[in-house]
């Protein structure tokens, strides 16, 4: 069997541009993953950012650009939750902007850019100025772009009331010539066309299911007796940032009704940019439920090595390996990567039943047991059948991955990018 590889006629130098291209966050993830794919394409990808980990002789690292620099973090807490601005600030958004536009055009002059991707600095306005630099940069040279949006505006609670919606109507999304717009699912596609008369093209979060997942090695094999767990525990992991549209309750008190002390609920990932009252409620509700929860983030980093205290530090693949469940109770995602992470490794998993999850990924068939907000008996007992029947296990495992390969591999993001360049630039596949 042959593999077909879809490129256009003439290879590209594709510049992707964000706030951050480092660590573990879904869009840095998600780009990583495109510039794998457009690499076996034949393209040359380089890469923008204030927060950066690829090599130095392909990257152009601006630290304004990150959302976090404190000349924008101070600036963005005053552009929402107000309905006015000063003139004054309005001079400081412009400022930055032309600052961030300069930078632009040095990587756009250094690498002789040909197509950009800017990775949601155009949709999701957590850094105001970069994406008006970036909508003007493009208005200004014609350049082509695929803008990859992978959270809108109208989807978070604390853009709701904004002193910028001037800004946000110019360049969040911005409606420019000569850029194709790409979401991650079928409800952004429909709202971007109803809000913004703009059409796109859907292509979801992937992974490389071409390729099997790894297996125990030397290195991974004591990860349970690392952080403090026996073979015979159940290790039930919830497998994201915490933060509350994660829904990490839902898992607390699905564990405390197993009632089983091998059911232990290990937690992969540190708290996120949403303060700590939800943190210390997840702690106030461990306690009341008398369970075993390991935090484990200090153990879990992109690469495997030592941490400050001289421990093992595990990728979040070798966590999976070791995982006899999978929670994911949110009330809200985009897409869903820690899903498809899951049903890769061949996991059972538990999900809530959040809107993209409904329409774009339970219809394809995959077997799991959904909840819809409430961890109810009927719940419970199916936790409890899929974690001591092997067979019913490897079945569900078998029957997901062959859905996640056919509707989310990398051949169906290869496919789809292909077309969008075709697009731009006229060209036949």
């Amino acid at each position: 069997m042959t593999t077909c590889i879809l490129t256009t006629a003439t290879p590209k130098r594709i510049g992707f541009i964000s706030t951050r291209f480092r660590g573990t966050d879904g869009v840095t993830l998600e780009a990583r993953k495109w510039a794998q794919i457009l690499q076996s394409m034949e393209h040359q990808c380089f890469w923008m950012a204030g927060e950066l980990d690829a090599p130095a002789e392909i990257s152009h690292a601006v630290p304004l650009a990150f959302f976090g620099h404190p000349e924008v973090a101070e600036l963005q807490a005053q552009l929402f939750g107000v309905t006015t601005r000063s003139r004054q600030l309005t001079n400081r958004i412009q400022h930055l902007k032309e600052r961030l536009k300069d930078e632009i055009y040095r990587f756009l002059d250094r690498f002789q850019i040909e197509v950009v991707i800017p990775e949601n600095i155009l949709s999701l306005p957590m850094h105001v100025p970069l994406g008006l630099a970036m909508t003007e940069v493009l208005a200004e040279t014609g350049l082509p772009a695929i803008a990859h949006h992978h959270d809108f505006t109208w989807e978070r609670e604390r853009y709701v009331l904004s002193a910028v919606n001037d800004y946000l109507h110019a360049a969040f999304p911005p409606s420019l010539h000569r850029i194709e717009h790409v979401v991650i699912n079928s409800m952004a596609q429909k709202e971007l066309a109803r809000r913004c008369s703009l059409p796109s093209a859907i292509i979801p979060n992937v992974l490389d299911f071409e390729t099997p997942p790894p297996g125990l090695d030397e290195y991974n094999r004591d990860l349970r007796q690392e952080i403090g767990l026996t073979e015979e525990d159940w290790l039930i992991l919830q497998p994201t940032r915490v933060v509350p549209r994660k829904g990490i309750e839902h898992a607390i008190e699905l564990v405390r009704r197993l009632k089983d002390p091998r059911a232990k609920l290990v937690i992969s990932h540190p708290a996120g940019d949403e303060g700590n009252a939800y943190v210390a409620m997840l702690h106030d509700r461990i306690a009341d439920a008398g369970i075993d929860v390991r935090f484990i983030a200090d153990r879990v980093a992109e690469h495997r090595g030592r941490n400050a205290a001289g421990q093992k530090v595990y990728t979040l693949f070798d966590v999976y390996l070791h995982a006899d469940l999978v929670t994911y109770p949110s009330y809200y995602e985009g897409f869903g990567n820690a899903f498809l992470e899951a049903i890769y490794f061949g996991k059972p998993v538990v999900v809530n039943t959040y809107a993209v999850y409904a329409r774009d990924l339970a219809p394809l068939g995959f077997r799991t047991i959904s909840m819809s907000n409430l961890v109810t008996r009927d719940i419970v007992e199916q936790v409890r059948e899929i974690l001591h029947n092997a067979t019913l296990r490897q079945e569900w495992a078998r029957i997901n991955y062959e859905l996640g390969l056919k509707y989310f591999s990398f051949a169906v993001a290869r496919r789809k990018l292909a077309a969008r360049l075709a697009n731009l630039f006229g060209e036949s596949l």
